[in-house]
């Protein structure tokens, strides 16, 4: 990660490789570009006269700058019109202003970014953004590469941002999510022969060892087979890799203090069992286990700012394969909740690691239980690629999800536990079926959830849409890790005032 640093001095003050000032529409520039203008005896002023930019939200213009100046680039970076700049678009200017920075190979920039004027939204939001948005250009997936595309993971040693010391805090958040959320995908974006269940433990033992305040077990077979947890058991039944139930706890709070539990899934890869998965729909498979990369990145960051609530990360890890001690079709197994569930489709075994973990969070009496799970196709077909599908058996907690989403830049969009839809999953042979009838997919996934989470304020996030993306090439996202981080930042603020 990179040194960032907060100036309120004017341009050239300060020695970076590259200055980043913003030009808006009808040729206007901003105070900040206003002096590089002049320094620079006018040269944006030309250029925006012959027209090598104009202003246009999402532009970007690099200009190699002579020796005599303290940086060697000029970036002038368009902003559109101030009277209406939505928070989205200003993430696509820092995306496209942080991408192009990244394409120069600039070790140090100052940005001055923080002017562009956005609409609801304060300096603190806007700092933070910035943060995240360099650290997503920088970001490569090439750890298993003989030889590694470098050009990112040696830029941007050094960012300056438009801010004073007042917004410090705003940096260490901003950093805080860019790690959990890099720890989510360099997890996620790994094949599944190394991402094993053992490698998820070893992964947050070693983020334990790291943290102060952070601990992590992990339950093996013979553990959970002891805690009846036969629903979570019959998933990995037919792989040769164990699985297993990590425990994280993070420790910021007082003893007293109930803990909010994240709970991810964590299926490091999924053929779909006996219902074996096609070959377009498995190839994505090794990212099944997204939900846990997310709990884990959220639990790293939470532990890095030292917020000071008690959080508990149960991750469910299992690897679905269609081996000959597999569960079968019609297979009735007995969870750690005590019902029984008749397995309809080996390929819905997401639910069942979860119903176990589910159960297993009471024990902790939580203030609120939040899993995260790439669910189901459904909630793709319903939502689209841009929200997370949000289920919740309580309403203040759905609405402090649905808060800490919008503010974070990481949207989810609430849909029912419609009571109606419930008798899809009646059946003569168990207490409950795994699945439904077809439709309302992602709803009847959540509702079979709800049955195992009556004990406490519950909400499930269906990220199968937003924990990966496919263009321009397939690579995890790392959400939901800003919401997770942004909803515990906001219990700690509701604590720090209280006191």
């Amino acid at each position: 990660m990179f040194d960032v640093h907060l100036t309120r001095s004017p341009p050239f003050t300060d020695t970076a490789n590259c200055l980043v000032v913003a030009v808006c529409d009808a040729r206007r520039l901003s105070a900040c570009a206003q002096l590089v203008d002049r320094a620079l005896d006018g040269l944006i002023s030309v250029l925006l006269e012959r027209g090598s930019i104009s202003g246009e939200s999402g532009q970007v213009l690099s200009v190699p700058l002579l020796n005599n100046h303290k940086a060697e680039y000029l970036l002038i970076v368009g902003c559109g019109t101030d009277a209406d700049r939505s928070d989205r678009e200003y993430r696509r200017i820092l995306a496209a202003a942080f991408q192009e920075l990244v394409r120069i190979c600039a070790q140090s920039a100052c940005i001055y970014l923080g002017e562009v004027a956005v609409r609801e939204r304060d300096e603190h939001w806007k700092i933070r953004q910035q943060v995240e948005a360099a650290a997503a250009a920088c970001y490569r997936v090439n750890s298993l590469k003989t030889r590694p595309d470098n050009k990112a993971r040696n830029s941007l040693a050094q960012i300056t941002l438009w801010g004073d010391e007042r917004n410090r805090e705003a940096v260490s958040r901003g950093l805080a999510v860019a790690s959990g959320v890099r720890k989510c995908r360099d997890l996620g974006n790994l094949p599944a022969n190394i991402c094993t269940p053992a490698y998820l433990v070893e992964q947050a033992q070693q983020l334990a060892m790291q943290h102060e305040g952070l601990s992590t077990t992990a339950l093996g077979e013979e553990d959970m087979q002891a805690l009846g947890m036969g629903a979570l058991l019959s998933v990995g039944a037919g792989s040769a890799q164990p699985s297993q139930l990590i425990v994280m706890h993070y420790r910021g709070g007082r003893e007293a203090q109930r803990p909010h539990v994240l709970v991810g899934k964590g299926i490091t890869f999924d053929t779909g069992g006996i219902c074996l998965k096609g070959r377009d729909g498995m190839k994505l498979m090794k990212y099944d286990m997204g939900g846990a990369a997310a709990v884990i990145g959220a639990m790293a960051a939470a532990a890095e700012l030292g917020l000071r609530l008690n959080i508990v990360g149960i991750v469910a890890c299992a690897e679905n394969m269609p081996g000959s001690r597999a569960t079968k079709p019609t297979d009735v197994v007995t969870s750690m909740s005590g019902q029984t569930v008749e397995v309809l489709n080996t390929d819905a075994e997401g639910r069942l690691v979860l119903c176990d973990a589910l159960t297993y969070a009471e024990r902790f009496e939580p203030a609120s239980v939040v899993d995260v799970a790439t669910l189901t196709g459904a909630s793709m077909i319903a939502l689209g690629r841009h929200y997370s599908a949000l289920f919740a058996n309580d309403a203040a907690l759905a609405d402090k999800l649905l808060a800490a989403g919008q503010r974070a830049m990481d949207k989810a969009w609430q849909l029912p536990l419609s009571p109606e839809d419930m008798a899809q999953l009646d059946t003569e042979f168990a207490d409950i079926a795994n699945i439904g009838d077809g439709s309302a997919g992602c709803v009847v996934a959540a509702l079979f959830l709800s049955r195992f989470s009556r004990a406490y304020p519950w909400a499930h996030l269906d990220i199968s849409a937003t924990a990966k993306q496919l263009k321009p090439g397939i690579a995890a996202t790392g959400r939901p890790v800003p919401l997770l981080v942004q909803y515990l930042i906001d219990r700690h603020e509701e604590l720090v005032e209280e006191t």
